[in-house]
């Protein structure tokens, strides 16, 4: 397997905390970013301290030419990726079912869900040992929320993320026999800006009052949970769903 990463959305949040730590485990890293370009310019700086090489694509995750530009932006620069990590994410907006805005319902499912088909596409062409590649591992990051539903709230943003772990499963049973391995973590709410972008600030503080362990997530240790899955030390992980939620 390449020592080459892709991580979408990664300006920010887990995505910037899983770049960082691929980084220090010696894999090249390209991240991809909507459009904070400083943010961006710093992970990648935190990445390059490390000593390995690293960049960062602008680009919509939720668009097919885009994720396509990210690959081949890769490929020009650091060469073909080993590890991918689809991170990018939106909740979208607090929401009974009835009263959620079509176009909210539309862009949640083309960033969560057609971003991640779309990037695993793109690697697939390149991992895969039928197409002479040298294998790799893909890492979906997906929510509790997918099991449990969240009513009320963010079914949308739950359903976008049951379909993300539905596609892990059939993807890992098919491309398992061509070396790449396909796994996604359910992550419990985590102490970063998405809520805040969301419009419910407040929702960390709630979630930590009901969690087993009386807090929330750090994004570094969620991606803990991805980097792993992504190394030769989960060499027998695929199809896995591994729920990092604090007990909820």
């Amino acid at each position: 397997m390449g020592k080459i990463a892709i991580i979408t959305g990664a300006s920010r949040g887990i995505g910037a905390a899983t770049a960082e730590l691929a980084a220090e485990a010696g894999f090249d890293v390209c991240i991809n970013y909507l459009s904070n370009h400083d943010r961006a310019a710093q992970v990648v700086k935190a990445c390059e301290a490390h000593g390995v090489r690293a960049m960062a694509v602008q680009g919509n995750a939720g668009s097919e030419a885009d994720i396509a530009a990210l690959f081949e932006a890769c490929d020009k620069e650091l060469g073909p990726v080993g590890f991918l990590v689809n991170n990018a994410g939106i909740i979208g907006q607090a929401s009974k079912v009835e009263d959620l805005p079509s176009d909210v319902l539309r862009e949640t499912f083309e960033v969560n869900f057609f971003g991640a088909y779309w990037a695993s596409q793109q690697a697939i062409r390149r991992m895969s040992t039928a197409k002479g590649g040298a294998g790799g591992t893909i890492v979906n990051v997906s929510s509790i929320a997918a099991t449990n539903g969240s009513p009320g709230e963010y079914v949308h943003y739950a359903a976008s993320k049951a379909a993300l772990d539905g596609f892990t499963i059939g993807l890992a049973r098919e491309v398992g026999r061509e070396g790449i391995r396909v796994n996604s973590v359910q992550a419990g709410t985590a102490d970063t800006e998405i809520h805040t972008m969301g419009g419910n600030p407040d929702r960390p503080a709630m979630v930590a009052r009901t969690s087993a362990l009386g807090r929330v997530a750090t994004a570094k240790e969620i991606g803990e949970a991805i980097l792993w899955l992504g190394t030769d030390k989960s060499s027998y992980a695929t199809g896995s769903i591994v729920r990092v939620g604090g007990g909820l």
